[in-house]
C-alpha cells in the first residue's frame, strides 16, 4: 500500500462523512413541515425521506464529474484533474480536496449544534474554495467563469443563493393566501386532513430532488480523487461502488435526522398548519427542480427556509419570528467565508507537516477530534423524535411580528 492510496483511502472515507452531514442537516429541507403539522410522524418522516434521497441519489450523475468546475479550477472542463497537479502521483490534489471536505464538514456540523439551517452545498464549496485559495493561490477560483454565461462563484452560487429564497418565499407567500381564500367557510377538520395527504407527496418530491441534486456532488469528488490517485481513468462515468456508497452515506444521514435544525424549521420560524406546510413545500419543490433545469447549483437549505417564511407571511392573522430569521440569514452569509477559512486552515497544516500522509492523517484526527467534541456538546441539550414538535420558547413581543391580516 502507497502513500497516495492511504491518502485516498482518507479522501474516500471523509467525502462519504460529508455525505452523511449532508444528509442529516437537510432533512429538515423536505420534512420540517409535515413533521410540525403532523402530516407525518417524525421516525416515519426521515425514513420516507432517507428512502427518497437514496433512490435519487441513483436517477442522475450528469454533473457529478464536473461539479467542482464551479467554483475551483483543479479540473479540466472533461472531468480530469489538472495535469500540474498530479506531479506527486495526485498527492496535492488528495491533500486540497480533503482540506475542502473537512471544511465543509466542520461548518456543517457546528451549525447542526447551534440548530440553524445552512447550506451543505455552500459549505462544501468554500471549504474547496479556501483550499485551493491557499494552496494555488486567488487564481484557483473560478469567480465568474469567462463572462459569457453565469458561472463561477458569483453567478452558479453567491446570485442563486440571494434569489432563491426570495423567490421561493414569494410564490408560498401567494400559494398560502390563495389557499386560505379558496378554503373560506370550510371546516378546518378537512382542510387540515386533505392537506395533510398533499403535504406528503410534496414533501417526497423534495426530498427525491434533493438526493438528486445533494450526492452528486460527493460523487464528483469522490471520483474525482480516484483519478487523480490513477484508481479510475473513465471520465465518462462514475464507479458503481462510488455511487452505491454516496448514495448510502446520505440516506443514513437522513434517516437519523437532524432534529435540531427540523425543530428551528419547523416550530422556530412560524407555527404551521397543514395549507401552509403544503404551499411551502410545493413552492420549494418548483424552485429547486426549476433551478436543476437551469443549471444552478441551488441550496435547497435557502429555499426550503424561504418557502417556510414566505408561508408565514402569506397566511393571515401567522405570527413570524423574525429573530430567529435574522440568525439563519446570517448563518448563510457566513457560510462559504467560514468554510473557506477552515479549508484553507486545513490545508496549511498539510503543508507546514510538509503534506503527504503525515498531514492527512493530522487533519483527519482534527476532523474527529472536532466532530467528537460537538456531538458531546450537543447532548448536553438533545433533541430527537420525542421533543422536536415540543412548543417553541415563547419570543419576546418585538420578535412576534403580524406577518399578514385577514383581508
Amino acid at each position: 500500500m502507497t502513500e497516495t492510496s492511504v491518502i485516498l483511502a482518507l479522501v474516500v472515507i471523509t467525502a462519504l462523512g460529508f455525505d452523511f452531514t449532508n444528509g442529516f442537516h437537510d432533512t429538515a429541507n423536505a420534512m420540517a413541515t409535515s413533521i410540525a403539522t403532523r402530516a407525518l410522524r417524525p421516525k416515519v418522516a426521515v425514513a420516507l425521506s432517507g428512502i427518497l434521497n437514496l433512490i435519487g441519489a441513483f436517477l442522475s450523475v450528469e454533473v457529478a464529474l464536473t461539479v467542482t468546475n464551479a467554483v475551483v479550477k483543479i479540473q479540466n472542463s472533461n472531468g480530469t484533474p489538472k495535469p500540474e497537479l498530479l506531479a506527486d502521483g495526485g498527492t496535492a490534489l488528495l491533500l486540497i480536496v480533503l482540506a475542502g471536505l473537512v471544511g465543509g464538514i466542520v461548518w456543517n456540523l457546528l451549525t447542526w449544534l447551534l440548530g440553524l439551517p445552512s447550506s451543505s452545498s455552500h459549505a462544501l464549496f468554500g471549504g474547496l474554495i479556501g483550499a485551493s485559495i491557499a494552496g494555488l493561490g486567488w487564481a484557483g477560483v473560478n469567480w465568474n467563469g469567462d463572462g459569457s454565461k453565469l458561472d463561477g462563484v458569483i453567478g452558479k452560487v453567491i446570485l442563486p443563493a440571494l434569489m432563491s429564497p426570495v423567490i421561493a418565499g414569494a410564490a408560498a407567500a401567494a400559494g398560502t393566501w390563495l389557499i386560505y381564500r379558496l378554503t373560506v367557510g370550510v371546516a378546518q377538520r378537512f382542510t387540515d386532513n386533505g392537506f395533510r395527504w398533499g403535504q406528503i407527496g410534496s414533501a417526497s418530491l423534495v426530498s427525491l430532488a434533493h438526493g438528486t441534486n445533494d450526492a452528486q456532488k460527493t460523487m464528483g469528488v469522490i471520483t474525482l480523487a480516484l483519478i487523480a490517485a490513477g484508481e479510475w481513468t473513465d471520465t465518462e462515468t462514475i464507479p458503481f461502488w462510488v455511487k452505491a456508497s454516496c448514495a448510502l452515506a446520505i440516506a443514513l444521514g437522513t434517516y437519523l435526522g437532524g432534529w435540531r435544525i427540523i425543530r428551528t424549521l419547523g416550530k422556530g420560524l412560524v407555527e404551521i398548519a397543514p395549507p401552509q406546510g403544503l404551499a411551502a413545500e410545493s413552492a420549494a419543490a418548483a424552485v429547486i427542480l426549476s433551478s436543476s433545469h437551469l443549471g444552478f447549483a441551488l441550496s435547497t437549505t435557502h429555499v426550503a427556509t424561504g418557502s417556510i417564511l414566505g408561508s408565514g407571511v402569506g397566511r393571515p392573522g401567522a405570527q413570524v419570528r423574525w429573530r430567529v430569521a435574522g440568525r439563519m440569514v446570517a448563518a448563510w452569509l457566513i457560510t462559504l467565508p467560514s468554510a473557506a477559512l477552515v479549508g484553507a486552515l486545513m490545508w496549511w497544516v498539510t503543508d507546514l507537516l510538509g503534506g503527504g500522509l503525515v498531514g492527512a492523517v493530522a487533519v483527519t484526527a482534527i476532523l474527529v477530534a472536532a466532530a467528537l467534541g460537538m456531538y458531546l456538546r450537543s447532548r448536553r441539550t438533545p433533541v430527537d423524535h420525542n421533543n422536536v414538535n415540543d412548543e417553541w420558547e415563547a419570543a419576546p413581543a418585538a420578535d412576534r411580528v403580524p406577518a399578514g391580516t385577514a383581508s
